[in-house]
């Protein structure tokens, strides 16, 4: 089985991000993009799909380069899948985080749509806007074009909610990247 790696560059005049993508990686994330908290995130979101993860971003702003290291990631995600031939497609999954419990549910089906309720109830988690975790989501969603439903159940504390929600995606995008062999998961014939 040849490796599936996909990269994306994304040169603005406010930003330049480049991704590399391995999905049958080791879980490792190497890079930054400038958020303390979005680097955990993408850390975390690599060690629980098994992808390897790099990314290399740099730009004006701090909203900017979050927004578009999603983008960039979710190009490389695409990029890595390919035509998606033999993919699970669906994947589910809940995940826990001390006091946190969080549901994540994905289609790789080729249609962008996003429905995220993490119950952030603070203006930031860490060195983070909220407005921008949630954007980073709704972004990735948009540039892989997939079904992406994220619910945290419950929780008190808002780092734990949002962990849980991308330990959830990762086992999710683990399950609907794995190869299953049975051609294209389509009744349409095509994705």
């Amino acid at each position: 089985m040849s490796a599936r790696r996909g990269e994306f560059r994304r040169k603005t005049r406010e930003v330049d991000i480049v991704v590399s993508v391995e999905l049958e990686g080791r879980g490792e994330f190497d890079g930054s993009t400038g958020s303390a908290f979005i680097d955990h995130m993408l850390r975390t979101l690599s060690k629980h799909s098994l992808m390897d993860i790099r990314l290399t971003a740099g730009g004006d702003l701090k909203h900017h380069i979050i927004e578009d290291s999603a983008i960039a990631l979710g190009k490389a995600l695409s990029a890595a899948l390919g035509g998606k031939m033999g993919i699970g497609r669906f994947g589910y999954a809940y995940a826990p985080m001390d006091d946190s419990l969080a549901r994540a549910v994905v289609d790789l089906g080729g249609r962008a749509y996003s429905r995220l309720e993490l119950g952030i109830r603070g203006e930031s988690v860490e060195d983070t806007k909220a407005e921008d975790i949630i954007h980073f989501l709704k972004s990735l969603s948009e540039s892989m074009q997939c079904n992406l439903h994220i619910r945290v159940l419950y929780g008190t504390n808002d780092h734990h909610k949002v962990e849980a929600a991308v330990k959830a995606l990762a086992l999710a995008l683990r399950g609907a990247t794995a190869l299953t062999g049975k051609g294209l998961p389509s009744a349409k014939g095509e994705i």
